[in-house]
């Protein structure tokens, strides 16, 4: 039995708000039974259940879900794991979010592939968890299921016109499409409108998507870019990207490389910011606060008055709405109108200060805006069934930091964590920070579930896993995809790359995958 109930109980009340029912994460005191990553390199548990064989399911084959098989099976011995992919190829975000010019970014895929050649690991993509294998199901097949699927959802503004108008993008989408994601193969974005474009937010995704926009298109197509998206740049009308953000230069998320990479842009100049929004005692700001505005201080090398292309980073506005070129259905944006805000609080240069809206508004025109404020991950169906809890507000399963599923039941009462339910990853702890976080939070996840195997904690029944569950597949007519017919799409997409000079061109549709299998 799990040795922390005194702990849950006497620590519930602070993962909730008081009478609401929201919950929020906190760091529980079992810390001791999570051992150091360094200690597990070392440390093989042999047979925490009986010397029973570990069997583990994950769900999602990013960065998440490959960090996460990997530590544990360093850490169990002769654990198996089965590798659940929506998508017929693995990788997810790594292939599908990481930015073309960005390839040394995609070089933990060399490490995901050697996991994946473990004898203990079995890869099976193309199936839909919830309609071609159900929850349910991967329960009474394992000891424990690990939610890392990550965030298929963008969050959107709320505001009118966002729905209505021609010319307003979710970044996500955009950048899905130009990385070959078959989900916005059909995007067709107009990038031929006008010379403005206007990205809202200003994280390192709304970064990307103003460097694909300003960047040279030759530069991009020796990259995995696809075809498509290098023919409609190649006709983009761009020449100004303006990213717009609701606080101030020293709140921003986005890091210091994605600006850097922009500022040297060739050809492209950064117009100055308003000195009044930086703080005057630069030399006393923390070191990466200090980095970040003296670079934002310096600007491009680029004259402004002279470029060929310009970038702004435009603060203190809040959206309000997208107005339309006429009153006509889904007519073309004209506009967005933007309110003033102010930083509030003692400390407006604070990296967590706040915003308040005024009542004084400013128009920006344009035909092309993006919308960047978040990706958001949804619930699986069959999730409830099994009691377990999706914060819908904050995209989150509801889990005790370390990646442990919480219940939740009558109401907001807290019961122990769900035996054998992990997440790990987006799905885990919001969609935020770069791969080198998720690889940290997903190594938290295995040695908790390495923990927890070795105290002989409550997990699922176990079982044989795919070895059974793909004969229950089989019977619903699914065409699964193996690590080795992975090998041959992989080979596929490199080969039709090098025919046009590039390092590969993606299949954008999943039945072009298939049929170089068949």
């Amino acid at each position: 039995m799990y040795r922390v109930r005194a702990a849950f109980r006497s620590r519930a009340s602070e993962l909730l708000e008081s009478g609401s029912g929201k919950f929020y994460r906190w760091r529980p005191r079992w810390t001791a039974r999570v051992t150091s990553q360094r200690q597990y390199q070392s440390q093989i548990v042999q047979d925490g259940q009986d010397g029973r064989q570990f069997r583990m399911a994950v769900l999602g084959s990013g960065p998440a879900g490959f960090y996460t098989a990997y530590k544990v099976m360093q850490g169990i011995n002769n654990a198996k794991v089965d590798m659940y992919e929506y998508l017929p190829v693995p990788f997810g975000l790594v292939r599908y979010g990481v930015a073309p010019d960005h390839p040394e970014v995609k070089n933990c895929q060399d490490k995901f592939t050697e996991v994946a050649s473990a004898p203990g690991f079995t890869f099976i993509g193309n199936i839909n968890v919830g309609q071609d294998v159900s929850l349910k199901s991967l329960t009474d097949h394992y000891d424990a299921i690990v939610f890392a699927y990550g965030a298929s959802k963008d969050r959107k503004l709320g505001i009118p016109g966002e729905d209505q108008l021609n010319g307003i993008y979710s970044a996500r989408d955009f950048v899905g499409w130009y990385n070959g994601l078959p989900e916005f193969s059909r995007l067709a974005p107009q990038l031929d409108l006008g010379d403005t474009a206007v990205v809202i937010g200003q994280g390192n995704v709304a970064l990307d998507v103003a460097r694909i926009l300003l960047k040279d298109v030759n530069s991009l197509r020796s990259t995995d870019i696809t075809d498509q998206a290098l023919a409609t740049l190649a006709k983009s009308k761009v020449k100004r990207v303006r990213v717009v953000g609701r606080r101030g230069p020293m709140q921003v998320s986005f890091t210091i490389k994605e600006v850097r990479e922009l500022m040297k842009l060739p050809s492209v100049a950064f117009e100055p910011i308003n000195r009044q929004l930086i703080p005057s005692n630069i030399p006393s700001l923390p070191r990466t606060a200090k980095r970040l505005t003296k670079l934002l201080m310096e600007g491009s090398t680029n004259q402004f008055t002279h470029a060929e292309k310009k970038w702004a980073l435009n603060f203190l506005l809040s959206p309000v709405r997208f107005l339309s070129a006429s009153s006509t259905t889904r007519s073309q944006l004209r506009s967005i109108e933007f309110a003033r805000t102010k930083l509030i609080g003692s400390d407006p240069f604070d990296s967590a200060a706040q915003v308040e809206v005024t009542t004084d508004h400013q128009h920006i025109s344009t035909p092309l805006a993006f919308r960047s404020i978040g990706y958001q991950s949804e619930a699986l169906p069959g999730m409830s069934e099994l009691g377990i809890h999706f914060d819908t507000k904050r995209g989150i399963i509801t889990n005790d930091y370390y990646g442990r599923l919480l219940s939740l039941t009558h109401g907001a009462h807290i019961e122990e964590p769900l035996p054998g339910m992990y997440c790990a990853g987006w799905v885990k702890r919001g969609p935020a920070g770069v791969i080198a976080n998720t690889m940290e939070d997903s190594f938290a996840t295995a040695e908790a579930i390495i923990a927890d195997w070795k105290d002989r904690a409550p997990f699922l029944g176990g079982g044989d896993g795919w070895d059974t569950l793909k004969h229950e597949v089989a019977v619903k007519g699914a065409r699964t995809v193996s690590w080795k017919d992975w090998l041959r799409i992989d080979a596929a997409e490199k080969a039709r790359g090098k025919a046009v000079g590039k390092e590969r061109e993606k299949f954008t549709n999943p039945h072009d995958m298939i049929n170089v299998l068949n």
